[in-house]
């Protein structure tokens, strides 16, 4: 790919964000707009460095029915996603001491003498078409009852069913809401230059369960959650010269084109509320920031300058923070939604791109260039604390969790783009490896209902 500005890129080959890819003349052409397809695993998620102080529980076989008769091992999945959040250690099963039905008072003396901290019990029986699920959290040290529910799911919410009480067991030890009932969106690229496929992807927090949104043989380029979490935005095109920004729903596949000026549109980043995007107009002249009302289609300007700003991000439904060379290399900078003076806020190094914002507006996570290397750091917007996070040279698009503990990114590894994940203090690492062919600019998903 031809470096479009030099002043932004630390090396031709960083893919930095969809204003420069199609100042590059990326030129797309989209086929499909499709809706889910046949779900298949596509990510296995790997933890090369944990937590440590890694807490210890034993997650039980859930009774009721055999595990043959369910469609899942829900306690399985249960121990897999506190395990894969590094902050959890649970016992492996064969080292299970007993195996207690769900709704017995557990023997705490024994549990502890195993090494346990927690204990998590749980059954599962036919209800009707589809099955009642029930649990039990107890804290083993204190021997008492944390949590337990009792909800109908059928065979194709299990899963997420599953997820669920993962995340009611991570928040009801860590005090912080749990993310593993939650998506991520990637973009895939299949085949050898010239042949490529591109494609919009979904799947669970976990990899499993990964659907074809929109598929293309040209690229798509920055997919961007609405907070309802049902609709996407991202960059296409309608013809071979002229990008177009799109947002399409996840549940219908339907899809609407929200603007089209000549020139650049890119970079879409929903608003808090959903009724805007802040993104990145150039028909006016230099690559500006724009916020445009989704409810009557009106663009009104932010910036405007010889600048290249780009990247925009919300801070909180007044405040962006967006990438800008007006200093001389790119930067961060805070701005009003509704225009006015911006705010230099990185000053660590000469290369610093890609913001985004963690839910709760005070974490800022962004692409740190320095030596030729391009990794993942943080900057606490209260202390204006910097913190560098990952280790790679390639690192880029992070995105938060919705409970803000973890930053996923793209990377490289063995040539070809795929996905790491890193706790917000660095403790904590994910190595995130893709069948098939490279994956990009991924982005998490909000909190749904």
């Amino acid at each position: 790919m031809i470096n479009p500005n030099p002043r932004l890129t630390g090396r031709p080959e960083i893919a930095l964000n969809a204003l420069f890819r199609q100042m590059a003349g990326v030129v797309l052409l989209i086929v499909a707009a499709l809706a889910a397809g046949s779900a298949r695993a596509v990510i296995e998620i790997e933890i090369t460095q944990g937590g440590d102080n890694a807490i210890p529980i034993a997650v039980v076989p859930f009774g009721g029915v055999s595990l043959d008769e369910l469609p899942i091992d829900i306690a399985a999945i249960v121990a897999a996603d506190l395990q894969r959040s590094g902050n959890f250690a649970p016992l492996n099963r064969a080292d299970l001491i007993e195996r207690p039905a769900s709704g017995e008072r557990p023997r705490f003396e024994d549990w502890r003498v195993a090494g346990s901290d927690f204990l998590l019990l749980g059954s599962v029986r036919r209800d009707g078409d589809g099955w009642l699920v029930e649990f039990q959290l107890y804290d083993v040290l204190q021997k008492s009852l944390m949590s337990g529910f009792r909800f109908p799911v059928t065979d194709q919410t299990l899963r997420s069913a599953s997820h669920r009480i993962a995340d009611e067991v991570y928040e009801q030890i860590l005090g912080i809401p749990g993310a593993f009932n939650t998506q991520i969106a990637f973009i895939s690229v299949e085949g050898p230059v010239g042949q490529r496929t591109y494609k919009l992807e979904l799947a669970d927090a976990d990899g499993e369960g990964a659907q074809e949104m929109l598929t293309s043989p040209r690229p798509i380029l920055s997919p961007s959650w609405a907070p309802d979490g049902v609709r996407i935005a991202y960059v296409s095109f309608e013809n071979r010269t002229q990008s177009a920004i799109y947002i399409q729903n996840r549940e219908r596949g339907d899809r609407t084109k929200v603007i089209s000026r000549r020139g650049i549109n890119g970079a879409p980043s929903f608003s808090p509320d959903g009724r805007r995007l802040a993104l990145t107009l150039s028909d006016e002249g230099s690559p500006d920031i724009y916020v445009l009302d989704l409810d009557n289609g009106n663009a009104r300007r932010v910036t405007d300058g010889a600048a290249i700003d780009t990247e925009p991000a919300w801070i909180d439904d007044e405040t962006l923070v967006f990438t800008s060379d007006r200093s001389g290399g790119p930067q961060l900078y805070e701005v009003p939604a509704s225009g006015g003076r911006a705010s230099r806020i990185t000053f660590e190094g000469s290369y610093n791109t890609s913001a985004t914002v963690s839910p709760d507006g005070g974490t800022i996570a962004f692409v740190h260039g320095s030596e030729g290397r391009f990794q993942i750091a943080t900057l606490d917007r209260s202390s204006g604390i910097f913190q560098t996070l990952t280790q790679g040279s390639l690192d880029e698009s992070p995105t938060f969790s919705p409970n803000g503990q973890m930053i996923l990114y793209a990377t490289e590894k063995n040539g070809r783009g795929t996905l790491g994940a890193v706790s917000v203090d660095g403790s904590i690492v994910q190595s995130l490896t893709l069948e098939g062919g490279s994956f990009r600019e991924p982005a998490w998903s909000p909190y749904t209902e």
